[in-house]
């Protein structure tokens, strides 16, 4: 793919802002350096890394910045904290805005926003809340079934159910990450992810990368053991599939008002593909999913950095 055209003034001063206070700390740095150092060989020598912390409003306010690139992961960064700050003080950033970036951090919102577009497929599930009887709440459901805190990544609190015995302790362990559990049907299928994009010709989606665990479903030892996954990219599935995926994740993308750039998680059955969820600041290191599937399409990282950082002030 050819040089992407650059919007943004070479001159600008432009916060990368990644660290911050959430258990992905330590990935947002690594995400947050990998960006700088595009921006710098894109030309971009104002750039500068800007650790976060709880005095972000003030470092942001005397550093006068032009841009912020939001490299930041988890709890405050992409959950719309972060982004209310940057409103306030007018610093136009990249990624999704405040309403779609908390809306897709809860994943039971997420699949309500999703259910009032009747093109995409959604696992059916329940919203448990403090207080909520667990077992009535899930006496339509179909065993097994996987417990899931509505606002945690990396698989923290999951835990794959597959009697109705087994519910109470797979919940316990739920509310010990969020006080809100969604539960949702087991459903055997591919699991895959696709990037969103939003370039100068409008929204386009990435190659879609398969993830095959080797456990039974990709929970955190799979995601972080090196060796317990498979990736294959592009994913192994039909010309249509792929077709319906591309076009589902931009679908989701549009729905959940998102801007700039997000990554859809799937799970692809032989005649339906399943929206999990949607991540608004997907990881940008060496092996983030979102540059290996960019690369696949012919998008080197610069050139991902440089159409993510275009997207600045897209999230109005």
């Amino acid at each position: 793919m050819a040089d992407i055209e650059q919007k943004i003034d070479k001159n600008a001063k432009i916060a990368v802002l990644c660290g911050g206070m959430s258990s992905e700390a330590e990935v947002s740095r690594r995400s947050g350096k990998g960006c700088f150092d595009a921006l710098q060989r894109l030309g971009y020598t104002n750039a500068e890394l800007v650790e976060v912390d709880k005095n972000i409003a003030q470092t942001l306010k005397e550093g006068k910045y032009d841009y912020a690139y939001n490299a930041l992961h988890g709890k405050y960064g992409e959950d719309g904290c972060i982004q209310g700050i940057l409103e306030i003080l007018q610093i136009p950033y990249t990624g999704c805005g405040v309403m779609s970036s908390s809306v897709c951090m809860n994943k039971e919102y997420t699949k309500r926003i999703l259910s009032t577009c009747k093109d995409i497929p959604l696992i059916k599930s329940v919203f448990v809340q403090k207080g909520d009887d667990v077992k009535e709440k899930t006496k339509d459901l179909k065993f097994p079934v996987f417990t899931k805190p509505v606002c945690e990544g990396s698989s923290f609190g999951m835990t794959k159910v597959d009697t109705p015995d087994e519910l109470e302790k797979a919940y316990q362990e739920a509310i010990k990450y969020n006080d809100d559990v969604l539960i949702e049907e087991f459903i055997e299928g591919v699991s895959a992810t696709v990037g969103v994009l939003e370039g100068k010709d409008g929204l386009f989606a990435t190659e879609i990368l398969e993830i095959r665990p080797k456990n039974e479903w990709y929970d955190y030892e799979a995601k972080y053991t090196k060796g317990m996954t498979d990736f294959i990219l592009p994913a192994e599935i039909s010309e249509d599939m792929t077709k319906r995926v591309k076009d589902i994740a931009v679908k989701a993308f549009k729905t959940a008002g998102c801007a700039g750039v997000s990554r859809v998680d799937f799970l692809i059955t032989e005649d339906t593909p399943y929206v999990l969820e949607i991540n608004t600041s997907p990881g940008m290191t060496e092996t983030s999913d979102l540059p290996a599937q960019s690369a696949a399409m012919g998008i080197s990282y610069d050139n991902l950095v440089q159409i993510i950082l275009n997207g600045a002030g897209l999230n109005k």
